[in-house]
């Protein structure tokens, strides 16, 4: 089995979208563990996790200088969100492409066919589903890497 499109996973390889951080604590995405960090957003651990994870995001991509989106550094509310906004998968478009020897356009095309809209029109925002994207990725462009998580046992 290689994943599953109703909880995230943790993608730290710089060939891949990176979902939301996991609130769930020890291992990331634990089902077990599922919920939010529970502190407000004046908490100082908060403000510092988040820093960390901005320090992280842009030693992973030297060109990342604008904003990041808010949920590539803040857990949701069960720590399972399998789910990112197009505009946190769109940021990291450089440090894929650059990882995986294609142009930015190829990548941003592949993320664009994995843009789901509101359920039934109207409830909740545009949404990626992270796996659904490296999968694809992986399929695609299989051939530039070696260990893709459809090589894993």
């Amino acid at each position: 089995m290689l994943g599953s499109r109703l909880i995230g996973q943790q993608f730290t390889e710089p060939q891949y979208v990176w979902g939301r951080p996991s609130a769930t604590g020890g291992f990331p995405y634990n089902a077990q563990a599922s919920g939010g960090s529970n502190l407000g957003p004046l908490n100082p651990a908060l403000v510092q996790a988040a820093a960390a994870r901005i320090a992280a995001l842009r030693a992973a991509d030297s060109t990342l200088t604008g904003p990041i989106p808010v949920d590539l550094v803040t857990a949701s509310g069960s720590g399972l969100d399998p789910d990112i906004s197009p505009a946190a998968a769109y940021v990291q478009v450089p440090r894929i492409a650059r990882a995986r020897g294609i142009g930015t356009e190829t990548v941003r095309a592949l993320i664009d066919r994995h843009v789901d809209g509101p359920t039934m029109g109207v409830l909740g925002e545009p949404r990626v589903n992270v796996l659904a994207v490296n999968l694809e990725l992986d399929r695609s462009f299989p051939a530039r890497l070696a260990g893709s998580i459809l090589m894993r046992p």
